[in-house]
């Protein structure tokens, strides 16, 4: 057998048309209520090219920015 993915085979990384990824959380990933796909947006598009973005949600700021790994971390 061969070790080569079928180009459409789920990874473990996600992606458009894949399962999306484990991380270890029970339960379900939350859908909308039509049941259609989540929808997606990149980073960039968010933080236009910059590392720290503010959104307003129930009345409080939460800050979204890009770690010094290269990772986003969200805090209230």
């Amino acid at each position: 057998m061969s070790s080569r993915r079928h180009k459409d085979a789920p990874t473990k990384r996600g992606g458009a048309g894949n399962a999306p990824p484990d991380h270890g959380m029970s339960g379900s990933v939350a859908r909308p209520a039509d049941g259609g796909p989540v929808p997606r947006v990149h980073s960039h598009e968010l933080l236009r090219h910059g590392e720290q973005l503010v959104i307003e949600h129930a009345g409080r700021e939460y800050r979204l920015r890009v770690t010094s790994n290269g990772k986003l971390i969200l805090t209230a």
